[in-house]
């Protein structure tokens, strides 16, 4: 097979001016087309070199994005970690608050649910919040509505319970099935629904919406584990493996 040259090289052969050629515009028309062929062959007879090359952009972009996450959520704290109005479980004092942007419709947070319960669970040292974040049509929007206007009426502990409820229901979102759910519960139900129709629970879901938009997230499950900003779902050996680096790096 024919040995081509490294590309400085080659074009070192190909003009009498070197350092002229190197500049695209200097050359002519000629030299360009012999450029632009030893360029595509020396790829075509080494195509590893795509590889790499796109290899490197990934990974460079994949620091990019994790630097303008850090930045993000730095930027949003008091929202992420301290709004006053999301529910926080697990341990209070934990070393790692872990925020999750969740939809009760969504096929990857109700895959995701029983594994962060259980991460949350065995640590026994993560501060968790969720953040409604209803993107998947309207019965998304009632069952968020639904699960704050409980928290409002019933408290901490009666939000957890609907949150779990919600999280495993089967069949339609609908208006008769939630006041079923609430009977069930013992809840003030009048007071639930009128708390769903109130202004302050729109206020929580179009704030939640709109600290989504500022942290670039669209999709749900989306996760934030202190500082390190986590889109879509990962299983529960994922998730300790990112609680073990944002504790040594912490």
């Amino acid at each position: 097979m024919k040995t081509r040259l490294p590309l400085v090289a080659a074009m070192v052969a190909m003009t009498a001016t070197p350092l002229a050629a190197f500049d695209l515009s200097e050359m002519t028309e000629e030299e360009r087309m012999i450029f632009r062929s030893e360029v595509r062959n020396y790829l075509m007879d080494n195509p590893e070199v795509l590889l790499e090359a796109i290899n490197v952009l990934e990974q460079r972009q994949a620091e990019a994005q994790a630097a303008n996450d850090v930045a993000l959520v730095e930027t949003n704290s008091d929202e992420l970690f301290d709004d006053g109005y999301s529910w926080v479980g697990g341990n209070p004092d934990g070393d790692i608050t872990i925020v999750e942007f969740m939809d009760y419709r969504c096929g990857y947070c109700r895959k995701a649910h029983p594994e962060v319960s259980e991460l949350i669970e065995s640590d026994g040292n993560i501060r968790y919040i969720v953040k409604e974040f209803p993107i998947l049509g309207e019965q998304s929007v009632l069952a968020s509505r639904f699960a704050i206007a409980v928290k409002s009426v019933e408290g901490d502990a009666a939000y957890e319970t609907v949150h779990d409820l919600l999280m495993t229901m089967r069949g339609e979102v609908t208006e008769e099935a939630l006041s079923a759910m609430s009977e069930e519960q013992g809840y003030d139900t009048p007071a639930v629904f009128d708390a769903m129709n109130s202004a302050e629970t729109e206020a929580i879901i179009a704030q939640n919406r709109a600290l989504a938009q500022r942290m670039a997230i669209s999709g749900t499950p989306s996760f934030i584990f202190d500082s390190e900003m986590v889109r879509g779902y990962v299983p529960i050996d994922g998730m300790r493996e990112i609680l073990a680096e944002v504790r040594a790096e912490g």
